[in-house]
């Protein structure tokens, strides 16, 4: 075990000033490009193992961005990339846009949403998912209503969080039962119970904060049989599908009714995939450097010192729960991955809990409610990193409108103040 103290976790201390602080200096978060801030970063941390070879610093910078999870993120990323342009390009987007306004009143289109969103991220159980999902349309609303775009796709990230935090096939979920030896019924009983609360305050946000009210409805025909794609992801994710097959089988309905249709050609086919995955390059190539860094973390030592500074001090049942909290969103704050900071944390806040008698169902909220908490609000994340890419903003611009994951972050600290719920 490493023993580089907080020194292993400063790479960490260095991306965000330099992403978050030189944007604050220079007033404009475009200014500096976040991919330039992770290779200040891993420069820093590689200098830090001292003694090791230069061919050892790039193996495990290389074994990290090589990591399989980031792997199949970076997959993930490709596809979507092609269904959204593909999509864009055959037209349904502007159909599907087109028939969003003609049904919802404009009064009510931000809270519809966040329903939506919370629905098909319970459904399918992954954020990621359904921010692919709903994304598009709502950046294309956001443009025709002249609403602020980084403000509706916060609403669909905010959302996709309540269903990867509640689902009982999400990954987090899985994890944090499993960690913990619980049912997934208990915890969705005591966790439901904890967020419910922000969930409401969220939706009443979005009724009398309404920025995107006052629009007229378009008159024009819709286009209906242009939505059919992305109804069928919807379909298709909300009956558990892998997501790359439910993103497979989009991009071939798409290209196939825009060729019947007329809407698109064989050289527009291609054309629109190049396109898409060209807009993900920049995703890509963050997830990448994310993955590297935080194998020079991992190997520094830093999440062995963060975990055992946090449980070295701890003489009740409510600082068990606080530390519990805090090592999860700790942990996911280096490694910008919500079920790998679960899978981390979890054997810790297992042994602090049957000994302080803190029920297997509460500890397995406390973990999978934090590690969302963190996941949802951080700049590099894949969820926030996926929005940006798809609404063409920067996520920090999303940041400041992600009233969910902020509120569940309060209601973890509530309830672990508070006790509640008590049974």
């Amino acid at each position: 075990m490493k023993n580089n103290g907080i020194l292993a976790l400063s790479p960490i201390i260095v991306l965000l000033a330099t992403y978050l602080g030189g944007a604050l200096i220079a007033g404009d978060f475009y200014r500096i490009p976040i991919t330039v801030s992770f290779v200040v970063a891993i420069i820093y941390g590689t200098l830090l193992l001292r003694g090791k070879s230069t061919l050892h610093k790039i193996n495990l910078l290389s074994q990290g961005a090589a990591n399989p999870d980031i792997m199949y993120m970076i997959w993930i990323f490709c596809m979507a990339g092609i269904f959204a342009s593909s999509a864009k390009s055959m037209g349904a987007v502007d159909a599907t846009v087109m028939l969003t306004l003609k049904c919802i009143p404009g009064e009510l289109l931000p809270m519809g949403i966040f329903i939506a969103s919370c629905f098909i991220s319970m459904a399918i159980g992954t954020s990621v998912g359904t921010i692919v999902a709903l994304t598009p349309v709502v950046t294309a609303t956001a443009e025709h209503i002249g609403c602020p775009i980084a403000w509706l796709t916060a609403i669909v990230v905010g959302g996709a969080f309540f269903g990867d935090n509640l689902s009982f096939i999400s990954d987090t979920t899985i994890a944090a039962t499993q960690s913990q030896g619980c049912r997934m019924s208990d915890k969705f009983k005591t966790n439901i119970l904890i967020v419910l609360p922000a969930a409401i305050i969220t939706i009443c946000i979005y009724i009398f904060g309404n920025q995107a009210g006052g629009y007229i409805a378009p008159q024009e025909s819709v286009e209906w049989y242009k939505i059919v794609p992305y109804l069928l992801v919807i379909i298709l994710a909300l009956a558990g599908i892998n997501v790359l097959t439910v993103l497979f089988i989009g991009i071939i309905a798409t290209n196939a009714i825009g060729l019947i249709g007329g809407s698109i050609d064989i050289l527009g086919m291609f054309t629109a995939a190049g396109s898409g995955l060209g807009s993900m390059c920049e995703l890509i190539l963050v997830t990448l450097l994310a993955g590297g860094l935080m194998n020079i973390i991992k190997d520094l030592g830093g999440f062995d010192y963060l975990i055992r500074v946090l449980t070295s001090k701890i003489g009740s049942k409510r600082g068990a729960e606080a530390v519990i909290s805090l090592t999860t969103a700790l942990t996911n704050l280096c490694t910008a991955n919500n079920t790998i900071a679960i899978l981390t944390t979890g054997s810790i806040a297992r042994d602090l809990s049957q000994k302080y008698s803190i029920s297997p169902r509460r500890s397995a909220s406390i973990l999978d409610t934090s590690s969302c908490f963190v996941q949802g609000i951080i700049p590099y994340g894949a969820q926030l990193l996926m929005a940006s890419g798809l609404a063409s903003v920067s996520p920090v611009e999303i940041i400041p409108h992600l009233y969910y994951p902020f509120l569940i972050g309060a209601a973890v600290i509530l309830s672990i103040l508070t006790g509640f719920p008590k049974k």
